[in-house]
């Protein structure tokens, strides 16, 4: 057990869950987005919807999407800051089934016209895991270094993501594997023990039946 397990994240509160926790789903979207978002719609669910305002949850969760991190001061002012940077900010209530209580589902679009959809959960003690990605099933929390490949479901394809990583001296820490019917379109999720470089996510990038690659990079700014 880590010392952050027992004594809680460095924060800006009221709550870990709530706040923390909901700010670190907000800056891993960001990270996953690659770009400053334009619009941000944050549907809530469970308890984020009932008790989320008095936590300040929708705060917390634009403020991770600006770029802020859980022991920012700025977090309770976000929303302001949203508005003058020109980012278009809404709520509503998420309608999701059998999700986890601390959950938001966002609808993101960046300065570029990027679209993405993402649905994150608080877990406790400001950890979070990601749900869903794009309509496809996901579970990585963001802490590691985090290849998503998105790919036709063909043969093929797994060996040879893995083979670029043992290429670049990359250790797979957990891999897991979604697609939504055979022969259709599926993702691996890959959490790294090393930084992947560049020029292994550039091959992925202009590999036949991969269509997106996003590289998740914890320590980047």
């Amino acid at each position: 057990m880590a010392i952050f397990d027992i004594i809680g994240p460095v924060m800006v509160g009221p709550s870990s869950s709530h706040t923390a926790g909901a700010c670190r789903i907000g800056y891993i979207a960001r990270k996953l987005l690659g770009e400053h978002p334009k619009e941000i719609q944050a549907d809530l669910y469970g308890s984020f919807l009932t008790t989320g305002k008095g936590h300040g949850t929708d705060r917390a969760i634009v403020a991770g999407l600006l770029g802020m991190k859980p022991d920012d001061m700025r977090i309770p002012k976000s929303l302001t800051i949203a508005k003058e940077m020109g980012v278009d900010v809404s709520f509503g209530e998420a309608k999701l089934k059998e999700a986890h209580p601390n959950s938001v589902q966002l609808h993101l679009t960046g300065r570029s016209g990027k679209k993405m959809e993402l649905i994150g959960q608080s877990i406790g003690g400001g950890r979070i895991n990601i749900a869903e990605i794009d309509g496809i099933a996901t579970n990585f929390s963001g802490e590691y270094p985090t290849l998503i490949v998105n790919n036709e479901d063909k043969p093929g394809l797994v060996a040879q993501v893995a083979s670029m990583l043992s290429d670049q001296g990359v250790n797979v820490a957990t891999m897991q594997l979604y697609r939504n019917q055979r022969d259709g379109m599926a993702v691996m999720v890959l959490e790294c023990d090393q930084q992947i470089p560049k020029r292994g996510i550039e091959k992925l990038r202009n590999t036949d039946g991969v269509t997106n690659v996003t590289y998740l990079n914890p320590e980047e700014e």
